[in-house]
C-alpha cells in the first residue's frame, strides 16, 4: 500500500481498534535464560490494520502523528528519519516527548532553527507535547546542526541525552565543520533549540545508546559498531555531566578481549571489570581500540539499552552465532565489577531479527524494536523469558525505533524511522 500525505492526513489524529482473525501465531523456539524459550500468545493474535500502517492485538488503538514534512509549531518542517526517543511526565497531565532524528549532511527535511552545533549538518532533536488524550499539541526542534542522531536516553532529573552516531571531522569529512561522535543533552523543558555542548568526556565514537541508573548516576553506553565496546560513564558531579568524569569499558574477567559474538553460554554470569579509557577525546576513532588493547570485551553493534529491576539490559543488534541479535543483562555490584549475563539469542529470524531499540514496560516486559530484514516487528520478551509479537510495521519494511512509555495515561510511543511516523499505541496492557 503506497502512502501518501493525504492518506496520512485522513488518518492522523484517529484512534484506530482492528477486528479478530482467526491464524494462531506460530510457535517458535529461540535460546533463552532458561536455555529454551517458546514463542508466548502475548496478547493474542496480531489483527490486520484496515490503514495499513501498525498491526496490533485485538483491543489495542494507536493514534499517528508528527509525520515527515508536516509543517511543526515553528514553522519548519517535521525532519525526517524518526529514531530513539523518550518520554517525560510533563505540567498539567501532559507527555512530552523527545526525538532524535538519525540524518546525515545533506538528508532531507533536517533539523532546522537557531544554535545549530554544526551548521553542515542536518541532525539533532524534535520536541513533541501531548494532552492528557494523547493528542499532539506542539513540536517543535530542541536540539540542531548534529550527526546521525541514532538513540540516547532519559535522566532521572528529566533531560534526554541524544548520541551522534558518526564520529566525523573537518579534516577526514569536507561535510563537516566540527568534530563529531559526541552526546549532547536537551533538557525536557526546553521550548526551542538549545544551546549544544558536546559532553567531551562521555568519549568520542560511534555513539548508539545510553541508560542512566538513578542511584550511582554512572551512565552505561554501547557503541554501534561490530567491534565496539560497552561503556560506563562515572560522572564527577551527579546531574551535571558537563563536569567531566570517568569513561571506563567493561573487561570479562580472566578472558580479556572475549569476542561475545561466539558461542557464549546462555544464563551464565560471567563477572567483569571495568579498564579506564585515558583518552576519550582523541583525534581519530580509536575509544575502542583503546580498550581492547586493555582487555576490554568486543560487542557486535550495540544498540538498545534500559535499565530493569537492578540490572542494565542491552542489545547487540548482529551478535551471536547466527548473527541474528543477543540481548545482554549487566547486573552491578559494589564490592566489584558485577556480573554479565547472555538474556536472549535468537536462532530464528521469525522469532527475534536485528533487535535494536528496547524499552521496560511499567509492568515487567521487555519490548523490542527490530531493524532486521523483511517484516518489522515490536517484540515483547515477558519476566519468564518468552517472546512475542506485540506489532508489526504494516506499511514497510523500515525499522521501527524509539519504543518507550509513558504512565499517565499507560501509553507506548514508537516511530516508523521512514517515512517518519510516531505512533502513541494503548489498550489492554498487561
Amino acid at each position: 500500500m503506497n502512502f501518501s500525505r493525504r492518506h496520512f492526513l485522513s488518518i492522523a489524529g484517529a484512534s484506530l481498534t482492528g477486528t479478530l482473525i482467526s491464524a494462531p501465531l506460530s510457535r517458535l523456539f529461540t535460546r533463552a535464560a532458561n536455555g529454551l524459550s517458546i514463542q508466548a500468545e502475548g496478547y493474542g493474535p496480531l489483527v490486520p490494520d484496515p490503514y495499513g500502517l501498525l498491526d496490533l492485538p485485538r483491543g489495542f488503538q494507536y493514534r499517528a502523528f508528527s509525520h515527515t514534512g508536516e509543517r511543526m509549531s515553528d514553522g519548519f518542517p517535521v525532519p525526517g528519519k524518526h529514531d530513539g526517543m523518550a518520554a517525560f511526565s510533563g505540567p498539567n497531565q501532559t507527555t512530552i516527548l523527545i526525538r532524535n532524528h538519525e540524518l546525515s549532511p545533506n538528508q532531507s527535511p533536517s533539523v532546522q532553527g537557531d544554535n545549530a552545533y554544526d551548521p553542515r549538518c542536518t541532525g539533532g532533536t524534535t520536541t513533541l507535547v501531548l494532552n492528557a488524550q494523547r493528542q499532539l499539541i506542539r513540536h517543535y526542534a530542541s536540539l540542531t546542526g548534529t550527526y546521525r542522531n541514532c538513540a540516547g536516553g532519559p535522566t532521572p532529573w528529566g533531560s534526554w541525552i541524544s548520541c551522534e552516531e558518526n564520529t566525523s571531522t573537518p579534516e577526514s569529512d569536507p561535510e563537516v565543520s566540527k568534530r563529531h561522535g559526541y552526546n549532547f543533552e536537551v533538557p525536557m523543558q526546553a521550548t526551542g533549540p538549545v544551546e549544544p555542548k558536546p559532553l567531551v568526556a562521555m568519549g568520542r565514537f560511534n555513539h548508539e545508546a545510553v541508560a542512566v541508573d538513578p542511584d550511582s548516576n554512572i551512565v552505561y553506553q554501547t557503541e554501534d559498531r561490530g567491534d565496539g565496546l560497552f561503556y560506563r560513564f562515572r560522572p564527577q558531579q551527579p546531574q551535571n555531566l558537563q563536569a567531566g568524569g570517568v569513561l571506563e569499558a567493561l573487561k570479562i574477567k580472566g578472558q580479556p578481549q572475549l569476542n561475545t559474538k561466539q558461542d557464549i553460554p546462555i544464563g551464565q554470569p560471567l563477572p567483569v571489570e571495568w579498564v579506564r579509557i585515558d583518552n576519550p577525546d582523541p583525534v581519530t576513532d580509536t575509544v575502542r581500540a583503546e580498550g581492547y588493547a586493555k582487555g576490554a570485551a568486543l560487542f557486535s553493534r550495540g544498540e538498545g539499552i534500559c535499565l530493569g529491576k537492578g540490572e542494565v539490559l542491552f542489545c547487540c543488534t548482529s551478535g551471536g552465532v547466527a548473527s541474528l541479535g543477543q540481548v545482554w543483562r549487566y547486573t552491578p555490584n559494589d564490592k566489584d565489577g558485577g556480573t554479565l549475563t547472555l538474556f536472549v539469542e535468537p536462532n530464528n529470524p521469525g522469532v527475534l531479527d536485528y533487535p535494536d531499540n528496547l524499552t521496560m514496560a511499567p509492568f515487567g516486559d521487555l519490548f523490542l524494536c527490530e531493524d532486521g530484514r523483511g517484516e518489522q516487528f515490536i517484540r515483547g520478551i515477558n519476566q519468564q523469558g518468552q517472546l512475542y509479537a506485540f506489532a508489526r510495521n504494516a506499511l514497510n519494511d523500515k525499522e521501527l525505533a524509539g519504543a518507550c512509555f509513558s504512565t499517565n495515561p499507560l501509553t507506548l510511543f514508537v516511530n516508523i524511522q521512514t517515512p517518519g511516523i510516531t505512533f502513541a499505541i494503548w489498550g489492554p496492557f498487561v
